[in-house]
């Protein structure tokens, strides 16, 4: 089986204008997309990204101006990760302090040097250092050299109540490898880049998550086309039990979504075609995009968002 990895992760956010004023101005993300949420276009939906708006750099959120807050618990994707060069997690913590940031301390966490943070709105985060990372491609802004920059995801931490089954369809339909263990803690890979890692914390007996501000909404994982991903959606019926959704045309990729035995969202979203596929690439995220069934309704949506500027 190919390599497929991780292909975004959605979570929830507060008031839009400090979401995309964080990601764009304190980490230093590219803002891929601007476009609202299909299933409630009263909303936007950012996609933040590298510099191609690649595959398994994506980070998306719903900003919702009035949110509750989140909680992470047993059923819930516990942390997202970032890729950064090795060298470069002293840089962040110095840039942290300086934003304002709430961090943690740099820590060791299966081999790697991992320094944890959160957003505005709560969103667990950490960033991971990557032996050479610094010879990738970087998206920069002011503030942040491309010898510093973000690489993409890294990966996810989902906590489950046990992560078993899990672990199987990681293996069986997403072409993960289990390669360490430390305690409850699985760690699992794939061959890909960016977006190459889920690590799952078994945590039977904790307090189950609750959905709000801060949380991952889903985690979705990749499939090359149609065919791929056809074929992971007979291998989690046949081999699991698991039924997904019918196909979703989501512009950008094309989506089918399941729970996986521990409760958390799961998506299957093709690569292709692609965020270039309704802007130029030097163009991307410049304006709001909106899929065609809502084209009609751009001047009502539009004076319904709220004020970025």
């Amino acid at each position: 089986m190919r390599h497929h990895g991780i292909h975004h992760v959605t979570a929830i956010a507060g008031p839009a204008r400090r979401n995309l004023d964080f990601y764009t101005r304190a980490l230093g993300l590219r803002l891929v997309k601007k476009t609202v949420n299909f299933d409630d276009p009263g909303t936007y939906h950012f996609y933040f990204g590298d510099s191609l708006g690649q595959p398994g750099s994506i980070l998306t959120f719903f900003p919702w101006e009035h949110v509750a807050p989140g909680r992470n618990g047993v059923g819930t994707t516990q942390e997202t990760a970032f890729r950064v060069p090795e060298g470069s997690l002293g840089f962040w913590m110095h840039r942290f302090i300086e934003q304002g940031v709430e961090h943690g301390t740099v820590e060791k966490r299966l081999g790697q040097s991992v320094l944890t943070f959160k957003d505005p709105h709560g969103t667990s985060l950490s960033l991971v250092g990557i032996p050479n990372a610094e010879t990738e491609e970087a998206w920069t802004v002011d503030g942040i050299p491309a010898e510093h920059a973000i690489r993409g995801l890294e990966g996810v931490t989902l906590l489950v109540d046990n992560g078993e089954r899990t672990g199987a369809i990681l293996t069986d339909v997403f072409g993960f490898t289990e390669t360490a263990r430390d305690g409850s803690l699985v760690r699992y890979k794939t061959g890909a880049l960016m977006g190459s890692t889920v690590d799952i914390r078994s945590a039977g007996g904790f307090l189950p998550g609750r959905m709000g501000g801060g949380s991952v909404h889903h985690v979705a994982f990749r499939a090359k086309d149609d065919a791929d991903q056809a074929e992971m959606v007979r291998k989690l019926a046949e081999n699991h039990g698991l039924q997904t959704t019918e196909q979703k045309d989501r512009n950008y990729f094309r989506s089918v979504y399941f729970r996986e035995p521990g409760g958390i969202l799961f998506e299957i979203a093709t690569d292709e075609p692609g965020f270039a596929a309704d802007e130029a690439q030097e163009r991307l995220g410049a304006e709001l995009k909106l899929p065609a069934f809502l084209e009609a309704r751009r001047s009502d949506i539009e004076s319904r968002l709220p004020e970025l500027a």
